[in-house]
């Protein structure tokens, strides 16, 4: 949904009639995961993909019938024939959508998303109802769904719940995660460029203002002058951000790792030879860090792609959305 808000936005700004179709069901090889969405308008726009192109013409037919006042419908794609002449998945997969018109409940999750909030949209799958509800128990829509929220909270989420009621389809939106640099060096300008790319809030940080500068780092959506020990918080450490320390000084590395260590945040980088790595340890150890504790450093950080600095970047990047992915993990070797 957030990839398509602009377009959305603007459509229904123009008054346009929009239908939604979400994938709630992903079985095999699939293009595009659960949660992922299409829009189409009753003018013949579309937005999103919901297979990567395999099936988008179907549900665009389908989805004119349901803005002409079909009801909504659940449609499945299997594999296509090998002449073509079906309609399929080319990959071998099987994906299950959810069609319907975009309702007054989804105007005002656009609302949310546009704020940048954490929000959950339950879906009543026979064409029923919407709950849409917050973490400090603001709820509007179809209470009757609350139940589906015990287990919903903090996100993101994308869960299709069978249930003997009808099925239910629960997604949770969470604000994008946080990538936190530690040194505005120059490896720091195409981590910046390609992390927004993946969809991460850019946070640099670096108590040097000749270094931290908008010259530097026109794009970076927070540019912090200060020690980590003031720009390190709560806030941009949480189980689905990152931080990269790449500054080669331990008046920098050590008091980032320690705030960090002692935080939930998803992952912890840190650029540096092994003998970098095992200084570093050394001083987290006798700050009172275990073995345990350390294991979450990853380091030499990144996946060994290249040693130039926008691919040192790029495997850095590839780590981060590896261990949030949970794939098995490809050490780089020390520079």
């Amino acid at each position: 949904m957030k990839e398509i808000l602009p377009d959305l936005t603007r459509w229904l700004a123009s008054g346009e009639r929009v239908a939604l179709a979400t994938v709630i069901r992903a079985q095999g090889p699939s293009p595009r995961p659960v949660g992922a969405c299409l829009a189409v308008t009753a003018s013949g726009k579309m937005a999103g993909s919901v297979s990567g192109g395999c099936v988008e013409g179907a549900v665009f037919r389908e989805a004119q019938a349901v803005l002409e006042g079909a009801p909504p419908k659940r449609l499945r794609y299997g594999v296509a024939d090998e002449g073509g002449w079906e309609v399929g998945l080319a990959c071998g997969g099987t994906i299950e959508i959810y069609l319907e018109p975009l309702a007054p409940i989804h105007e005002r999750l656009l609302e949310a998303l546009r704020a940048d909030e954490t929000v959950a949209l339950v879906t009543r799958l026979d064409g029923g109802g919407h709950l849409l509800a917050w973490p400090d128990g603001q709820m509007e829509g179809d209470r009757s769904l609350a139940d589906e929220l015990e287990t919903a909270f903090p996100g993101p989420l994308a869960e299709l719940r069978p249930s003997p009621q009808g099925d239910r389809f629960v997604q949770v939106f969470a604000p994008p995660p946080t990538l936190t640099i530690v040194g505005a060096v120059h490896l720091a300008q195409p981590l910046v460029r390609l992390a927004q790319v993946l969809g991460f809030r850019v946070r640099v940080v670096d108590a040097r203002r000749v270094f931290a500068t908008r010259d530097r780092f026109p794009t970076a959506d927070e540019l912090v002058v200060a020690w980590p020990k003031e720009a390190l918080g709560p806030d941009h450490l949480r189980p689905s951000d990152a931080l990269v320390v790449l500054t080669h000084d331990p008046k920098f590395d050590v008091p980032a790792l320690e705030i960090a260590l002692r935080s939930p945040v998803g992952y912890i980088g840190l650029l540096g030879s092994q003998s970098t790595q095992a200084r570093r340890k050394k001083a987290l150890k006798e700050r009172g860090f275990t073995e345990k504790d350390l294991a979450r450093i990853h380091g030499p950080v990144g996946l060994d792609v290249g040693n130039s600095p926008e691919e040192i970047a790029l495997g850095i990047l590839a780590e981060i959305v590896a261990h949030r992915n949970r794939t098995i993990r490809t050490p780089r070797p020390p520079p």
